[in-house]
């Protein structure tokens, strides 16, 4: 088997494997929701919240938190259900984003990877994978660039949903994998470079 063939053959395993990942994040989010229960992080309703403190509407209704930044390194706070929301820039535009270490790529929405520059053809759209609206199929893309605060991460793996499969944006593994560091801390997510 020649290289550029093991070398096909392993995107697509890459793929399929996130594919996998977004699956179960979209089709069991009280999991995801338990499974940060159980580690300390707690939600807390916008009545509950401290004045000032950060909500969590973005685009779809939720609003991404507010990234606390030191060189190499970003804070982000938990927002309601314990979900960490931040904007990233994908490609050098704005995108609300929300970080799931459960997912294995990161999950472009078909609206936000428009967004970021990134068009897909529905020939593009090779894989399936289960999302909270049934089976959807997606498109495997590499993302140029990924930047939170002062953390950035090139030619990222991904995969675009088909249009209205999904609302979100996931952060998952494919750019999450490639920090030195990932650690939830409480109600705060800790990402270095």
């Amino acid at each position: 088997m020649s290289s550029a063939t093991a070398s096909l053959f392993a995107s697509f395993a890459l793929a399929a494997l996130g594919a996998a990942g977004l699956a179960y994040s979209l089709s069991h989010p009280g999991t995801i929701i338990g499974l940060l229960d159980r580690v300390g992080v707690t939600s807390m309703s916008s009545a509950e919240a401290p004045p000032g403190a950060p909500s969590d509407t973005a685009h779809d209704g939720t609003q991404p938190a507010s990234v606390a930044s030191q060189p190499g390194a970003v804070t982000l706070p938990a927002g309601e259900y314990g979900h960490f929301l931040t904007e990233a820039e994908i490609n050098g535009r704005p995108v609300d984003v929300m970080v799931d270490t459960g997912a294995s790529l990161v999950a472009l929405s078909y609206d936000d990877a428009g967004r970021a520059g990134i068009f897909v053809n529905p020939s593009d759209f090779t894989h399936a994978a289960q999302t909270a609206n049934g089976i959807a199929r997606v498109a495997p893309v590499t993302i140029s660039s990924i930047q939170i605060g002062d953390i950035t991460v090139r030619n990222v793996q991904a995969v675009v949903s088909e249009r209205g499969a999904s609302q979100r944006t996931l952060l998952g593994m494919s750019f999450l994998g490639r920090l030195s560091r990932v650690e939830m801390r409480g109600d705060t997510l800790l990402l270095e470079e």
